[in-house]
């Protein structure tokens, strides 16, 4: 399926960059959230990695452990291209495990060990801490005024191309699914609906920027409180509202459709306007049991800092667990991505 075109929050940029042309030019950096308590049976690995993805780390992991591999546990999924610190978690109860130099390679290396009373469970993140350069994006008067845009006003929280897979495939296989074919493999099953919902919330998303109403309330929208997963819907958009909205205390959502709704009057009118072209998927995520969720329709960077170099603009930006450092750079340029073509030549 070809993907729509979604609306730029500050213009379409006019500059092109590079992204991920070395291995250096992408590092991330995990941020649970809190410390371990020392002491369990869980052994919470922290490592750099490069070239190596998160599943593959976590086989890696549980062939030095002894173990299997549903007893390696991590907070999310990384990308094999760049620089990536993340913490695993094994299970090893009642036993020391092995010399930690052991599970070493050129493309991981140990940072730090230490032992928790529990898993470490997916999503259980705070978030990530990226550090990019962008090659070939040259300094002017343009760049530095969307970058400061950027870092007051946000960028639209769309989710990320690759979770559409190559084309859009992923919502192809979606839409098989919800025609009746069988998906025994469960991941892939989740990443197809994933897609589905995410597809319908990136639509929303673009059409209340084309027609500006992200820029204030509507009657009957679903607020989300700032760095937070908890909302609300008020009744009525009064001042009390407007102001906090102001003040950036609360922030618009999104759909991620399932069975049920949480807004109503104008904000669930134009909501159904938006996702009646995709009913079929709707109505296929609500036969499958997912129920009507909210997201954040702006996403803002914290802690965002850059300068330029030789090179280009090397940037960096904290994101909360669930959003797409894709989302930022775009606003920022055009991004061709070097590791893809890095890729097709390996697999030759």
């Amino acid at each position: 399926m070809a993907l729509p075109h979604w609306q730029y929050l500050h213009g379409e940029p006019q500059q092109h960059g590079i992204i991920k042309a070395q291995e250096s030019d992408f590092c991330v950096t995990e941020e649970l959230g809190y410390e371990t308590d020392g002491q369990g049976e869980h052994l919470f690995i922290v490592v750099e990695k490069r070239g190596l993805n998160t599943v593959a780390v976590a086989k890696m992991i549980a062939i030095w452990a002894n173990v299997l591999v549903r007893d390696v546990s991590y907070a999310g999924l990384k990308d094999r291209y760049g620089i990536t610190r993340q913490t695993f978690s094994v299970q090893l109860p009642g036993k020391e495990s092995a010399a930690l130099t052991l599970l070493e390679t050129d493309q991981l290396k140990v940072l730090s060990a230490t032992r928790n009373s529990k898993k470490l469970r997916r999503g259980a993140l705070k978030g990530n801490r990226f550090n990019l350069l962008i090659r070939d994006v040259e300094n002017d008067d343009a760049i530095e005024s969307r970058l400061r845009q950027i870092a007051s006003q946000g960028v639209p929280n769309y989710f990320g191309l690759q979770r559409f897979g190559h084309d859009g495939q992923n919502i192809d296989c979606a839409i098989e699914l919800f025609g009746g074919k069988k998906v025994k493999n469960r991941d892939k099953r989740s990443i197809y609906l994933s897609a589905a919902r995410s597809l319908v919330f990136n639509q929303v998303v673009s059409a209340r920027i084309a027609k500006g109403l992200h820029l204030a309330p509507i009657n009957g929208d679903a607020f989300m409180l700032s760095g937070s997963k908890a909302g609300f819907t008020p009744e009525t958009v009064d001042d009390e509202i407007l102001s906090r909205f102001a003040a950036q205390d609360i922030i618009l959502s999104a759909p991620m459709v399932g069975k049920g709704s949480k807004v109503h009057d104008l904000a669930a009118a134009f909501e159904a306007e938006i996702t009646e072209p995709y009913q079929g998927l709707v109505d296929g995520l609500i036969k499958h049991g997912l129920k009507h969720e909210r997201r954040g329709l702006l996403l803002l960077p914290t802690n965002m800092c850059w300068c330029f170099n030789e090179h280009g603009l090397q940037l960096s930006f904290s994101l909360p667990a669930g959003s797409y450092a894709t989302s930022v750079m775009r606003e920022i340029a055009n991004i061709s991505d070097a590791s893809r073509y890095i890729a097709k030549k390996e697999d030759k």
